[in-house]
């Protein structure tokens, strides 16, 4: 009995210790990660945009996020409300020149490009430069970089513009084969959520509501790359129908990119941009870092306010945290801005597939 006791001590007293030991490193990591020195900008840099992490609506901003994502180096903790504050805060920062498009890699959705698009439209109102490159373009990083002054891509580079489809999957056929019948009850003849159950192709009604959003899209994309790189929608129709990649030799000659060159060759032309000697280095700030830059600009505030609450994700019952929408979670943010008497109104952005 004795022996047992000490054993359960031992064993208690170690859990203990091991606790206190984790908690003290993970508290030393947060600390010094937040009471850091806040990055400086230093006169003639040029801003580093890569948009190389999916972009939130609102990101988590607690010094806690970044320790649960995948990879703490990448720019996830920015949300698309901080990258729009960014850019148009480096619109009035004297020491930015001008926004260097690092575009090797973008996974956000086209609706979000879109909004980071006019943003850095917005920033081009200042007459700083826009200089865009990447390895290789899909249809959203071209997308993106069209509001570029000049883009350019490696000589061996891949161009992707092919246009926009959508494709269902039917099981239909593999549960009849196991004996499984599916009985689905809907109201309207646009809910189609069932339809890969169901049926064996799309419903007249879903395909009018796919190819009403997919083109809608499609439209709104090669209007703004047109206006942007002068050339006409006819023409960007065309080389999406061919279904095929435009050769790297052939984009200069269309219009689509303004040259080829090699990651030094860009750096080397932002250099000239700028008046930097050849041999000194390009002082760069990416845009995860500039989030922490202060802001230079006095701003009046008013004692009214409006309320901006985000419903990002999943809809589901209960008290979910941030990537879905709780319905607890929603309602207690509503009441809070309704009995908040400086709150004047609420603007409540949706970005939910239901």
């Amino acid at each position: 009995m004795k022996n047992l006791l000490s054993s359960l001590l031992a064993t208690v007293i170690g859990i203990l210790i091991m606790t206190i030991v984790v908690v003290l490193i993970f508290v030393g990591i947060v600390a010094a990660n937040t009471s850091k020195d806040l990055p400086e900008v230093k006169e003639n840099s040029v801003l580093l945009a890569k948009f190389s992490a999916p972009i939130a609506d609102r990101a988590d901003d607690s010094p806690f996020s970044k320790f649960f994502t995948l990879n703490p180096l990448d720019d996830q903790a920015m949300g698309l409300n901080q990258i729009l504050k960014d850019l148009k805060k480096a619109k009035s920062d004297e020491n930015i020149k001008g926004i260097f498009l690092n575009l090797r890699n973008v996974p956000s959705g086209i609706t979000t490009l879109s909004e980071v698009r006019e943003a850095l439209l917005d920033f081009k109102e200042s007459g700083k430069f826009i200089y865009a490159f990447a390895d290789a373009y899909t249809q959203k990083s071209y997308y993106l970089a069209t509001v570029a002054d000049s883009i350019f891509m490696t000589p061996q580079g891949m161009f992707l513009f092919t246009g926009l489809s959508a494709e269902a999957t039917f099981y239909k056929e593999a549960l009849d084969k196991l004996g499984i019948e599916m009985q689905v009850i809907k109201h309207g003849s646009y809910k189609s959520a069932a339809e890969s159950f169901t049926r064996t192709d799309l419903s007249k009604e879903n395909r009018e509501q796919i190819a009403g959003y997919v083109g809608s899209i499609w439209n709104k994309m090669v209007l703004d790359i047109s206006e942007n790189r002068d050339i006409p929608v006819e023409k960007l129709n065309q080389y999406a129908d061919e279904l095929i990649s435009i050769e790297s030799d052939k984009l200069v000659e269309t219009g689509m990119i303004d040259g080829l060159i090699y990651y030094d060759e860009m750096l080397t032309l932002m250099k000239e941009k700028m008046g930097v000697e050849e041999e000194d280095d390009l002082d760069a700030i990416s845009l995860s870092s500039y989030k922490d830059v202060p802001t230079k600009v006095k701003k009046e505030y008013s004692r009214d306010k409006i309320a901006v609450i985000y419903a990002m994700g999943l809809v589901i019952d209960g008290n979910a945290g941030e990537g879905y929408i709780g319905s607890e979670r929603i309602a207690k943010n509503i009441r809070k801005a309704r009995r908040d008497k400086s709150v004047k109104a609420i603007v409540f952005r949706v970005n939910s597939g239901g």
